[in-house]
């Protein structure tokens, strides 16, 4: 790897924890931590700390709050309800209320199908109540 594809790593790496400790308050620490878990994947997770959290969340071009409604949408299209139910949250973080994130899955409806839009109600639901 040249100097400065690490550092653009590490650029990233930073940027990734910013982000992730924004919409996620208390639940990672200052420092940073190893990510990995000695299992099947296990880098996963430090690949989304990079290229999802750090050059996508970290980004200046929407706030914070825009992203999650963006996200939401994406998820609940995808019928991503484990994603959703920790995005949900993160929402709340983001300044969403629990009426507007209704919205987005009422909204949803309309394009992804009444089964995704129930199945985003059940995941927000547990979210919410966990």
């Amino acid at each position: 790897m040249s100097d400065k594809s690490a550092e653009e790593a590490t650029d990233l790496r930073v940027a990734g924890w910013k982000a992730m400790r924004a919409a996620l308050p208390g639940v990672f620490p200052e420092e940073e931590v190893d990510l990995r878990d000695g299992r099947l994947g296990e880098e996963l997770v430090d690949i989304g700390l990079t290229s999802v959290w750090g050059a996508l969340w970290g980004r200046e071009g929407l706030a914070p709050r825009d992203r999650s409604l963006v996200t939401l949408g994406i998820l609940i299209a995808l019928g991503a309800e484990t994603e959703l139910k920790t995005h949900v949250r993160i929402a709340l973080t983001n300044g969403l209320s629990q009426d507007e994130i209704a919205e987005v899955i009422y909204h949803s409806s309309g394009y992804t199908g009444f089964p995704r839009a129930v199945a985003a109600r059940t995941a927000a639901r547990e979210a919410l109540e966990g």
